[in-house]
């Protein structure tokens, strides 16, 4: 088992960092199966209906991201400073936090969720699909909160693996049900949600079970009370991950209000498909930044600087060589990527393929943004991590989808996200440069 504390080679670093991509890349997987059934058995306009609501449900789903990533950079730093004690103390109230939060949070969504749908663009029958799928997965999502906060805990408590395998349980459990729910029962979207959600409830209660017993990592869960300045200070490291993921979700609806103006829900069908193929080599981004970052926030806790220098020159040689095969793969199978959702509709299947082409050029470019996020988190510097993520998530990308389609018409809509990495690109290196001394990294 590697150790957080051990000197990281470019293969251990691999071999450490892989079970989570492996984790985020099969967690997008799983959601591409649920995409493909409700698409080629419910239909494109059910189809429409799930994207046009999921940007909400993952907006109010942000705060498991938040607690998570928040929660394993001060972990980590614990654990570097040698307090064992303090360390479960930490660990158990941010998970007691979450939960209650996230209860919270699903009331107020159940609540409202015909609002939000029509809110979002929805008229008709789209409102109905849009509530029944939202209103069942609000339900789960106190489970997909802790399944999302988990992913970045296993991987503190050296337990990468572990991750992979309950992320492997959930996603073969969701496709499963995915196939009796939809294709046998012919639950449509209801049988979707219901799937997700039970699979969700599975990736929470794993890891419960796993911390709340004896083990032999460095995290258990303990009894403590809730204390204000820990919460705060995880809410603040993880806040860029926080923006990262609302201000994604802002993007989608922005996305799907434009592309019905001007291709109308088939433009919200193509987009769906490019985020669901997005997850897979975005994917790969985000599970090697999680998975790298309490490696650094170890290493940046206990002042080992040659550890830190190293691991910073390692990532980026790393995620360099990893961008330019992901998106010379995204170009090549571009045709093939669209076929499988939409191989059905040849005027759906043209705008989609030409989409994936145009946005997939951003991927040459969003791993180092990602990795900067994630890399100032690990730091516990969570006011740049949050700038790097709210400029790169919103500004830039809300900037080009209103100023791109009035110059390249519905091309404009597919490029804006290249237009926003490439100026994150220049506000990540400018943090980096300006950073170096006080870190120590370079």
């Amino acid at each position: 088992m590697i150790q957080l504390l051990e000197h990281f080679t470019y293969k251990k670093l691999i071999r450490f960092t892989i079970p989570t991509v492996a984790m985020m890349i099969f967690t997008s997987v799983y959601g591409v199966v649920d995409g493909l059934f409700v698409s080629n058995v419910a239909g494109s306009e059910s189809f429409a209906g799930v994207n046009l609501i999921m940007p909400a449900l993952m907006m109010l789903g942000s705060v498991g991201f938040m607690i998570g990533t928040g929660g394993s950079a001060l972990v980590s730093k614990t654990i570097g400073e040698g307090n064992k004690k303090l360390t479960n103390r930490y660990f158990s109230m941010l998970i007691y936090f979450l939960v209650i939060a996230s209860i919270v949070l699903a009331a107020i969504g159940i609540l409202f969720i015909r609002q939000i749908s029509e809110l979002l663009g929805a008229e008709g029958e789209m409102v109905n699909i849009c509530s029944v799928y939202g209103r069942t997965l609000l339900f789960a999502l106190p489970f997909f909160m802790l399944q999302n906060c988990f992913q970045s805990f296993l991987v503190v408590a050296e337990k990468p693996a572990m991750g992979l395998g309950v992320s492997l349980a959930v996603g073969l459990t969701n496709m499963v049900l995915d196939f009796l729910f939809i294709y046998v029962f012919g639950l449509g979207v209801f049988g979707a949600a219901l799937a997700t959600g039970i699979s969700q409830f599975i990736g929470a209660m794993i890891p419960i079970f796993y911390f709340a017993r004896k083990n032999k990592s460095p995290l258990k869960l303990v009894k403590t009370k809730l204390e204000l300045k820990p919460i705060l200070k995880t809410c603040t490291n993880g806040s860029s991950e926080m923006v990262t993921n609302i201000s994604m979700s802002l993007v989608n609806m922005l996305y799907n209000l434009q592309l019905v103006k001007y291709a109308g829900y088939d433009g919200v069908v193509a987009y769906g498909i490019i985020m669901y193929v997005g997850f897979i080599f975005v994917g790969t981004y985000l599970g090697y930044s999680v998975g790298v970052a309490p490696i650094i926030g170890y290493h940046y806790g206990a002042g080992n600087t040659d550890e830190l220098k190293s691991l910073f020159k390692k990532s980026l040689i790393l995620l360099s060589a990893t961008a330019v095969i992901l998106t010379a793969c995204a170009e090549i199978f571009s045709s093939a990527l669209a076929g499988i959702f939409v191989g059905y509709n040849k005027e759906l299947h043209d705008m989609t393929t030409n989409a994936i082409c145009l946005f997939a050029l951003s991927y040459i470019i969003s791993g180092i943004n990602i990795f900067a996020s994630a890399f100032f988190t690990a730091l516990n510097n969570g006011l740049v991590s949050a700038i790097i993520s709210f400029l790169r998530t919103l500004v830039f990308q809300v900037a080009f989808i209103f100023i791109l389609p009035l110059l390249l018409d519905l091309n404009g809509i597919w490029l804006a996200v290249v237009g926003a990495e490439i100026c994150s690109l220049i506000v990540s290196i400018s943090f980096f440069v300006a950073n170096r001394k006080k870190y120590k990294y370079v």
